[in-house]
């Protein structure tokens, strides 16, 4: 059976929801490679005189406060009303949304910026979700995405301890690749390893062609 967008919405918003308040308390902790990838992306950014930025699946808001103490104007999206109260309490600009949704007008955006959000969506509604992100973004814009991947995976993973448990779309380099350039020109393309699992991080930085 194909899995949707819209099956995997309502366990996605319990699992975040029920580990909101402990994802917030460990919010310091973030890997250093992570802090890495985010500065590199905001250092892109201010190159190309990009000032504004909407952060999707942004959770308890550590990374749209971080843009914003660094004068960009954020807001940010995530599925889960607890992560969105957190990112509220922040003084962040955040709303209840999905990625088919995301209730923005054309060309609101000079940057998008997405760590490990996309990989819940199933294959079937990739395409319009990466057109969607794709319809907010000014011409010319940037758009980070960062993903787990390395190898083709659709359904739960048997080590997620969240409940109820959470869908994972995992893609091969080449499938991510594929998917991205039908919508974005590739600006950086690396990956990160990971050296407690068979997974690496995928990180792209992307542009809207004008």
């Amino acid at each position: 059976m194909t899995v949707r967008y819209s099956d995997v919405l309502g366990s996605l918003r319990a699992a975040y929801d029920a580990e909101a308040d402990d994802r917030e308390s460990r919010a310091g902790a973030k890997s250093a490679w992570k802090l890495a990838e985010r500065t590199a992306f905001l250092v892109r950014m201010r190159a190309d005189g990009r000032r504004d930025l909407l952060e999707l699946g942004a959770g308890t808001g550590h990374d749209s406060l971080f843009f914003k103490e660094e004068g960009i104007d954020v807001v940010a999206i995530d599925l889960s009303p607890r992560m969105v109260e957190h990112c509220l309490a922040k003084g962040i600009d955040a709303r209840v949304a999905d990625f088919l949704h995301l209730g923005f007008p054309e060309a609101s955006f000079d940057a998008v910026y997405a760590l490990n959000s996309l990989l819940h969506v199933p294959n079937a509604d990739i395409d319009p979700v990466l057109a969607s992100v794709r319809s907010v973004m000014r011409p010319a814009g940037l758009f980070f995405l960062g993903v787990y991947g390395g190898r083709s995976h659709e359904g739960p993973l048997e080590n997620d301890d969240h409940i109820p448990p959470r869908h994972f779309s995992l893609r091969t380099d080449e499938e991510l690749q594929s998917l991205v350039t039908r919508h974005f020109e590739v600006v950086d393309f690396h990956t990160v390893v990971m050296p407690t699992n068979d997974l690496h991080f995928q990180s792209l930085t992307l542009r809207r062609p004008t």
